[in-house]
């Protein structure tokens, strides 16, 4: 492994320790120095790869906020199959990569009042919800999904989402639940 590869490594190491460190006690209860120690490196070390505890923050949630651009690119799918789809794959690829259930817990923190600013307006630039009304939309349209505000819906599905994926972040041996379930949410009823 080269040197720039295995600096890589570290710095993940950091993101993914100051990640789990965020969800479970809090961003303002973790100390940089509880990252250092569960890294485990020394704090001096640590400050060579980020300046403070929030860059650390920024560097995360701009991770989160990156990975948020999925809803736009599948504008050929039915608008049920997606959202089954999108749901089996997220909980399938959070079960191989545990660390995205903590993102979905640590970019809801980001968005609340209290958090520094910088990261709380990444987190809240997103734009997942409108994205997702959208899709909604069409589906309303097709006579797939219920009727009503597509962007309260919307809201209702990510909240729903949200919360599942905080639930599997604090009991590791929770199952996902079966996509259609939630997608239910969304379905014309008759």
């Amino acid at each position: 492994m080269t040197r720039k590869e295995q600096k890589e490594e570290r710095r993940r190491a950091i993101l993914m320790t100051a990640l789990t460190l965020f969800v479970k006690r809090g961003y303002y209860e973790t100390k940089i120095s509880d990252i250092a120690e569960a890294v485990p490196m020394s704090t001096g070390l640590m400050f060579h790869y980020f300046e403070s505890k929030e860059e650390l923050l920024l560097e995360l949630v701009k991770m989160g906020a990156a990975s948020t651009g999925a809803i736009n690119k599948m504008d050929e799918i039915p608008p049920q199959i997606f959202f089954t789809e999108f749901l089996k794959r997220l909980f399938e690829y959070s079960a191989k990569e545990p660390w995205v259930f903590n993102m979905f817990v640590l970019m809801g923190q980001a968005r609340r009042a209290g958090m520094p600013e910088e990261a709380r307006k990444i987190a809240l630039s997103t734009a997942t919800i409108d994205e997702t009304a959208g899709v909604i939309k069409k589906g309303q349209e097709a006579g797939i999904f219920r009727s009503g505000d597509a962007k309260l819906l919307s809201i209702c599905f990510w909240a729903t989402v949200q919360g599942i994926m905080e639930e599997m972040a604090l009991n590791e041996e929770m199952t996902a639940p079966d996509p259609a379930w939630i997608v239910s949410i969304l379905m014309k009823t008759e």
